[in-house]
């Protein structure tokens, strides 16, 4: 059992043990909303106790604590921009999964996606489309002007646009009765309801593959050593690199500080970068899905290559300076960060024994 006691601290955040002890029983028994279970966890979570330690002395689950505390956020953001009473009444007592699919958004477009939401009495997957499509609404250097940027006309220009692309009849009319439930101006229905009559399509630009790539040979796998300079060199020289593991599946290798190193074949692509730097991913966590099961990747960027291509994936900082890897159909408003060069998945090995074994033969 984690101890739910706190270190103790002259810190006026942190709470005494009797304030934390009413808070942990009022989201154990939950009592009031789930604003004041949110508000609850920050002051908790402020005072020195964990996720852990919440979520043995109440029962919420860490994946709730961190959706309710960052929903709580989007809740006072809208407030202090402003909307209506009834998204107010509406969110202060329901709906905090929906506010966190607008955690992206900037406080101005949250309220506005809130109000809208609130309305339409939107459950979480809608709330996620429509997040998602203000998002690469904003980043539209040149969106139609007869769409405007109320969230109903996103959902609808989005829709229009795929209709557009159709030669389905079916698909397409799916898609224009989609546009039409969600669009506001008229100069948007109308571009809508012109579908109707034209049946012209026009080609879908996809998005490009990522630049994946898996090792696939033991010769390929990376071999990290310790570089202690250039002979002469003295004892000390020689025992001062320490001892190091290096981590799979990549040969990742840790060092005392906050960073890392990792070895990577040389490919062409590596050694043609000027500023290349690498972070791990979960594959299910990238802009467009790879084939196969779910694994951890390499991902390297050019920070040196910030030029907008087509056909290349790039990394940004979103409004809360969270790194995102997006594909951008025209030149992106945000700033480019660098250009994904590689994606390395790691080696299959089905018997990750057998490559320790010297003595194996084929029969």
């Amino acid at each position: 059992m984690t101890d739910t006691t706190p270190p103790s601290s002259t810190d006026p955040a942190r709470l005494d043990p009797t304030q934390a002890d009413e808070l942990l029983l009022s989201m154990r028994r939950k009592m009031g909303t789930w604003v004041d279970w949110a508000e609850a966890c920050q002051k908790l979570t402020k005072s020195g106790y964990n996720d852990q330690a919440i979520f043995e002395a109440t029962g919420f689950e860490a994946i709730q604590q961190n959706q309710i505390m960052v929903a709580v956020q989007v809740y006072q953001s809208i407030i202090s921009v402003g909307v209506t009473p009834e998204t107010v009444a509406h969110f202060g007592y329901r709906a905090s999964d929906v506010l966190y699919e607008f955690r992206m958004l900037s406080p101005v477009e949250r309220a506005a996606a809130a109000d809208f939401a609130a309305d339409r009495k939107m459950d979480m997957d809608e709330a996620r489309e429509m997040g998602k499509a203000v998002k690469d609404f904003s980043r539209i250097n040149q969106p139609p002007a007869e769409f405007s940027s109320h969230p109903g006309d996103i959902l609808a220009y989005f829709a229009w646009r795929a209709a557009k692309q159709k030669t389905d009849l079916q698909a397409r009319s799916v898609l224009i009765a989609r546009a039409l439930k969600y669009v506001q101006s008229v100069s948007a229905r109308r571009q809508i309801e012109a579908l109707l009559l034209d049946f012209t399509q026009v080609p879908e630009k996809l998005a490009p593959r990522l630049p994946s790539y898996r090792i696939e040979s033991d010769e390929e796998l990376p071999t990290i050593l310790p570089v202690i300079g250039v002979m002469p060199l003295t004892k000390s020289d020689f025992q001062a690199p320490p001892l190091y593991d290096s981590e799979e599946p990549f040969g990742l290798v840790r060092f005392i500080g906050s960073g890392a190193y990792v070895a990577v074949p040389g490919y062409q692509v590596i050694r043609n970068a000027s500023d290349p730097i690498a972070f791990l991913a979960d594959s299910d966590k990238l802009p467009t899905r790879l084939p196969g099961t779910q694994e951890q990747v390499l991902i390297v960027v050019d920070r040196a290559d910030c030029t907008w291509k087509e056909d290349s994936y790039f990394a940004i900082a979103d409004a809360e300076d969270q790194l995102q890897l997006n594909w951008f159909e025209t030149p992106p408003e945000v700033q480019i960060l660098g250009r994904v060069i590689l994606l390395l998945r790691p080696k299959k090995v089905l018997d990750e024994a057998y490559t320790k074994e010297l003595w194996q033969f084929e029969e």
